[in-house]
């Protein structure tokens, strides 16, 4: 095989069909894998529905926008018997010591929250990755505490809540997309 001139010409063509070879390949890559992803993120989401409310028959989720004009948070009430029996409600906090986190929080139709979930988070592993149950207690303070009495904040702010040691960036991170959640649900969700 003949070598090619270094002309700026040949290393512009050579370039562009290694950009348009890369080009393609992600492309490929990105096209099988859409779709496993996005399954696997909806049984996440399925799963941490059902870890935050009580059984349930059917869910009639609606979106709503924060009154602050963040991101929508969506509320999936929890129907069983015809009757509610909780919320769970998709909600974020951009916050975060490694930006956004989303969490999953279940409130009683009393407002009473009944089980918390991260779903996903870029904190710091070790330190802020334990408002995670499965790394930490810290998400078990949340547990039958009802936002109307229970302050949302560290209590380095004044609120009631233990920060975890060394992370309370993503502490406050967390109580800040619960309240955004409990926000959500006591101005659109139904009873209080």
């Amino acid at each position: 095989m003949a070598k090619l001139e270094s002309t700026f010409k040949n290393m512009v063509l050579v370039l562009l069909g290694i950009s348009l070879v890369a080009s393609f390949a992600l492309g490929a890559v990105y096209n099988l894998t859409k779709d496993p992803i996005a399954k696997a993120q909806q049984l996440k989401k399925e799963a941490a529905i059902k870890q935050v409310v009580p059984e349930f028959e059917q869910l009639e989720p609606v979106t709503v926008t924060p009154a602050d004009g963040g991101d929508p948070v969506v509320i999936n009430k929890a129907i069983s018997g015809g009757e509610v029996v909780g919320y769970a409600v998709e909600t974020y906090s951009d916050k975060g010591f490694g930006g956004k986190v989303q969490l999953m929080i279940g409130f009683l139709p009393d407002g009473t929250i009944f089980n918390t979930a991260v779903l996903k988070h870029t904190e710091t592993p070790g330190l802020g990755d334990k408002m995670d149950a499965s790394k930490s207690s810290f998400p078990e303070q949340f547990k039958n505490q009802n936002p109307e009495s229970f302050t949302l904040k560290v209590k380095k702010d004044g609120g009631q809540v233990d920060a975890i040691t060394a992370a309370t960036i993503s502490s406050r991170a967390f109580c800040d997309g619960v309240q955004r959640a409990y926000d959500a649900v006591k101005t659109e969700g139904g009873e209080k």
